[in-house]
């Protein structure tokens, strides 16, 4: 008698950890760059280098790179920037990882803050937030069918799954060319710039793996010509595109993380030699989880014949899709220009950033609070201080709904800000509008019983003619019809199937359910 076993492929986190990086540097204005007479706004990323696993403990190294944008201290307030890096090096306590263990890192800068410390020297400091976790895959057995040359009977039962199909990195080339439009003057110097990811979805089709979304493009520079007049270009670029991936099935569910990885802006001069062309080259990174949902067919008992059987069970840990959810929220508010600051002319660029304070499993699904962190770059009309920013946030509180959601779940949240609105009201104030959206997928973990194996052996007549011909029986907590019926038809030249009938018929049952504490009279065959 042989088990005919399946394996069902999954992933899971082995083990997890996160630390925050506070981080405070004076920097140096570098040489080639002018005076700084007043800051206007900073960006920041986060840079991993290196990662290296020993025992319970990972090495990080990274920096982080920031770009300030000024007002030059000349006779004329212009814009000017500057870049610099701040390096750090984290050795951070993770119970269980191994030296051979790949990490994955999630990285937030959760705050930057530059200030003046005089024109050559600026203080720069920040928090930074790593979560650092371990996913292994592993099998598990579950027994499907048997295989064997004694007459045996057997009960299925169907469970649902989560198998990891498809597990990869790859990456996404965007290459676009833009020419600046007419009543722009050619572009002598880029001040500063921004590029963003934005909305970006996929789509499962056989063998292909679809994706189209857009960048968020703005910069600021100085245009040709004795004014050097100083302008501003935004635009939004859509992309799509199709990745060959080879197992991919329609109905298979996508988890796949997508951020920029490299950019690349060029300024190229046009037929005529003007520089009038941004060449756009961006790489994106994409960490790619596909899984198929499945029902599987598993044995849930064996029952003898002619000889006495014994099925051994274990537990296994499986992983099943709960759902697959996106949400949307609406967002507003009103910011004003802080006292002692130029008042606004003309808004330039608006930007929102979404800070997750906290997740949490409710009853209904993921409560999921945070804030909504705006910045808008604006022109004042004032020599003296031509070009500030205003910024602000905006609270938010938001359930994704995840119907029979619990607390041994596991999931991934994704929040991406779209159809962002910043408005003047007046030269004071603004009115701020923005829909946040939410991407959350969830899975359900729990144990099932598996047979392991079974164990076969002679009927006992001794055991059999010790039994009572009539048996009034109660039924406890995990009895069925089957296991019941196996047990006391031995005698008889019954099959399971057919014992169960007969207990259907005795005691008036129209199903093969019976609930603990039922009452049954059974007829035993010695």
């Amino acid at each position: 008698m042989e088990l005919i076993k399946k394996n069902i492929h999954m992933d899971r986190i082995k083990c997890k950890a996160s630390t925050q990086i506070t981080m405070e540097d004076d920097i140096n204005i570098t040489d080639s760059r002018p005076d700084v007479y007043q800051l206007i706004e900073e960006q920041g990323e986060v840079v991993i280098d290196e990662i290296r696993a020993v025992q319970d403990h990972v090495y990080v190294k990274g920096k982080l790179e920031f770009s300030v944008l000024y007002l030059s201290d000349d006779d004329v307030r212009r814009p000017a920037s500057m870049q610099g890096s701040i390096p750090f090096d984290e050795q951070i306590y993770m119970e269980g990882v191994a030296p051979t263990d790949s990490v994955s890192i999630k990285k937030d800068l959760e705050d930057l803050s530059v200030g003046m410390i005089n024109s050559r020297k600026l203080s720069v400091q920040s928090l930074i937030r790593l979560g650092l976790y371990v996913e292994e895959l592993y099998d598990e057995e579950a027994a499907v069918e048997l295989s064997s040359a004694e007459p045996v009977e057997f009960r299925q039962k169907t469970i649902n799954l989560a198998s990891l199909a498809i597990q990869k990195k790859d990456i996404f080339r965007i290459r676009e060319e833009m020419e600046l439009p007419g009543g722009y003057p050619n572009i002598f110097e880029i001040f500063w710039q921004n590029c963003r990811l934005g909305e970006t979805e996929f789509r499962i089709s056989e063998g292909k793996l679809s994706l189209q979304g857009e960048i968020q493009l703005f910069f600021l520079y100085e245009g040709e010509g004795e004014n050097r007049p100083v302008m501003w270009y935004e635009a939004v670029i859509p992309f799509s595109g199709v990745l060959d991936c080879q197992g991919l099935r329609e109905r298979m569910v996508d988890d796949i993380a997508c951020q920029i990885g490299h950019k690349e802006i060029e300024v190229k001069a046009d037929a005529d030699g003007e520089e009038r062309i941004i060449g756009l080259e961006i790489v994106l990174d994409l960490d790619m989880k596909i899984y198929e949902e499945e029902q599987t067919e598993i044995l849930s008992d064996v029952y003898g014949v002619t000889k006495e059987i014994e099925a051994v069970s274990g537990v296994g840990n499986l992983k099943q899709l709960l759902m697959k959810n996106t949400g949307k929220t609406k967002i507003a508010g009103h910011f004003k220009v802080a006292a002692g600051l130029p008042k606004m002319q003309q808004l330039c660029h608006s930007e929102c950033e979404i800070q997750l304070a906290e997740t949490k499993i409710v009853e209904e699904g993921l409560r999921i609070t945070g804030a909504a962190a705006i910045k808008s770059l604006y022109g004042t009309g004032d020599p003296e201080v031509p070009y500030d920013s205003i910024s602000g946030t905006i609270p938010f509180s938001y359930v994704l709904e995840i119907p029979g959601i619990s607390p041994d779940c596991t999931y991934k949240l994704d929040a991406v800000p779209e159809g962002l609105s910043v408005t003047m009201i007046d030269a004071d104030e603004v009115d701020v509008k923005a829909v946040l959206v939410f991407h959350g997928i969830v899975f359900n973990h729990y144990e099932e019983p598996m047979i392991q194996e079974v164990k076969v052996t002679d009927l006992d007549p001794d055991k059999l003619s010790s039994l009572p011909g009539i048996v009034a029986y109660i039924a406890r907590e995990g009895d069925s019809l089957w296991k019941i019926a196996d047990r006391y038809r031995k005698g008889s030249r019954m099959t399971t199937q057919e014992y169960v009938k007969q207990l259907q018929r005795m005691n008036r049952l129209t199903g093969d359910t019976i609930h603990a504490g039922a009452h049954l009279t059974i007829v035993y065959y010695k």
